[in-house]
């Protein structure tokens, strides 16, 4: 039973989309209004929901959220961004990308591509990159836990071009410049000729979960022109992590 209500109450924060006081959670449940109270506080101390303001009105929590996150499938998760990517795609007029970082490790997850049959674009294909060679990875590295930044700096770096940062100050430095700008680039650091950007989506305050990149070749994806899209990237960024954030609400 008292599983019963929490789960209540649950569903009513959820589905209202907005902050709710107590009292309209109270009328909405028709709960006794010390056992509501009781319940509402019992969310909050455990982070379920959360009070993002003064007010004392609760919303879904962060760790409802991680909670549904980490079990949404990579399916799920490109049903939510895929609009978001193509619409990209077809306004840079260059393949975009989603990555997801899980069990330590950065994936590409989905592609989308240019709509223009006479345009010549890159395909960065799918699955793992490394962590310290591809835009999308370091997009995401870069606001990890220190103690994971350094097991990458002091792991295998491999040299895949002439272009690929191998020492743990150069790969340093490249981390908290991309803390600084908000996004982070590749410049034939795994193919010559190939050139990416991502910036980070950041989930509430779950962290940067998934990135978001743009990856064309080195003729069109020079510094300026990569300046451009990262900036461009941490607006889409955004909207990526409500969309994400909203299937999520929708299906807790």
């Amino acid at each position: 039973m008292h599983l019963e209500r929490l789960i209540s109450l649950l569903e009513v924060i959820a589905v209202a989309g907005r902050p709710l006081t107590a009292a309209e959670i109270h009328r909405a449940t028709d709960l006794p209004k010390p056992s509501c109270y009781r319940l509402i506080q019992s969310l909050i101390d455990q982070k379920l929901v959360d009070q993002p303001g003064e007010d004392g009105k609760v919303i879904i929590g962060e760790r409802l959220i991680r909670i549904a996150l980490l079990g949404k499938s990579d399916v799920d998760v490109r049903r939510c961004a895929a609009p978001i990517l193509k619409t990209a795609a077809t306004k840079f007029n260059e393949t975009v990308f989603l990555a997801r970082f899980r069990d330590s490790k950065v994936e590409i997850i989905h592609v989308e591509t240019p709509d223009d049959p006479a345009r010549a674009f890159i395909h960065p294909g799918l699955g793992e990159r490394p962590m310290h060679a591809c835009s999308c990875s370091k997009a995401i590295a870069a606001f990890t836990e220190p103690e994971f930044q350094d097991a990458i700096l002091t792991g295998s770096l491999k040299q895949y071009t002439e272009h690929t940062k191998t020492t743990a100050t150069e790969l340093r430095s490249e981390l908290d410049r991309i803390v600084e700008q908000g996004f982070a680039d590749c410049d034939q650091e795994i193919d010559m000729g190939i050139a990416s950007v991502a910036a980070p989506i950041s989930i509430g305050n779950i962290g940067a979960t998934f990135s978001v990149g743009a990856v064309g070749p080195i003729r069109r994806f020079g510094p300026e022109n990569r300046r451009d899209i990262g900036e461009k990237l941490k607006d889409i960024s955004k909207k990526i992590s409500g969309a994400i954030q909203l299937c999520n609400v929708a299906e807790v």
